[in-house]
């Protein structure tokens, strides 16, 4: 029986390994997280920092706060102008106080007792004109009289009636009007309020916090920098011959130093090659047309993920 050198052996050996689909299909890359970075619409003193680098975090939970004394300043003018505008509204709802009433009441039994004495003297004096004992200019003088208090008893009887209403819809929608215009300043000097409290607008770990208390943020300057587990996702890199096999859905195998493996849905393959990956983990990936793609994890695998951590991808 002939012998095979051992060298030949080793040498074939390498060559297989070399041209093994599984060597093929693993392609290199590192995660790489998206950063919630949370800031106040206002600038202002930081007064309170909730949180600290590394720290967990839940949705709703304090993150900071800025000074907000301006702000409760404007809250209080607010609702001082809201209860004004809400005593005018009921105000002008309601009629005459009353005192005022009762006056026009009063009035108007007088000049109804003055009517009854003009209608009295109005027929005696008919009688007497008829018997020829006065003049036709008297009963003309006795008609205007009860004519004019009957008018007065009319005009009184309006006032009356007008005392007993509210104002005119025109002044009461004014008001109305008035009223909802300091709701909305309160609403909105409420909104101002809460934007000098934040609260974490997601569960996730604190990445980095860039203020210390004291110091001045302005406006739309990042406080604190938050990283969701769903957050993190895993970019890696692949030569040509390989781009025909990856599609976005495709379900990929992902391993790290130390770890085991996981699981990953591919969600994006760029459309444009690049010549070098961003960052080199192996001589062989160097001067390569290379494309990039991306994949996710099950949000509780993804937090096990470090942005920058190299990984594996291996494709089924």
């Amino acid at each position: 029986m002939r012998l095979v050198h051992p060298i030949l052996v080793l040498a074939s050996v390498f060559f297989l390994a070399a041209c093994s689909p599984d060597k093929e299909s693993k392609l290199h890359g590192y995660a790489e997280g998206e950063f919630v970075r949370v800031a106040s619409p206002f600038a202002g003193q930081l007064t309170v920092l909730s949180v600290q680098r590394g720290t967990n975090v839940k949705s709703g939970e304090a993150l900071f706060a800025l000074e907000q004394e301006n702000e409760k300043a404007a809250r209080l003018e607010a609702e001082a102008r809201l209860k004004s505008s809400e005593s005018q509204f009921t105000n002008l709802q309601k009629g005459k106080r009353p005192s005022e009433v009762a006056a026009v009441q009063a009035q108007l039994e007088q000049a109804q007792a003055a009517l009854k004495l003009s209608r009295q003297q109005l027929q005696r004096d008919q009688d007497l004109v008829a018997k020829n004992f006065i003049s036709q200019q008297r009963l003309d003088e006795v008609l205007a009289s009860v004519a004019r208090d009957e008018a007065r008893v009319g005009e009184l009887m309006a006032q009356l009636q007008t005392a007993r209403l509210g104002a005119r819809t025109d002044e009461i929608e004014a008001a109305r009007s008035i009223m909802n215009a300091a709701q909305a300043s309160i609403a909105q000097a409420q909104w101002r309020l809460d934007q000098k409290s934040i609260k974490s607008p997601v569960t996730g770990q604190v990445h980095d916090t860039l203020y210390v208390a004291g110091e001045w943020v302005p406006a739309g300057s990042p406080v604190v920098t938050l990283l969701p587990p769903a957050n993190i996702k895993l970019r890696f890199f692949m030569p040509e011959p390989l781009l025909a096999k990856l599609k976005v859905g495709q379900r990929v195998q992902v391993t790290c130093d130390g770890c085991a493996k996981f699981t990953a849905s591919v969600s994006y393959v760029s459309s444009q090659a690049e010549y070098t990956p961003p960052v080199i983990y192996s001589n062989e990936a160097r001067a390569k047309l290379v494309y990039l793609a991306e994949a996710r994890l099950a949000p509780e695998d993804a937090a096990k993920f470090h942005p920058g951590q190299p990984i594996d991808i291996t494709l089924p």
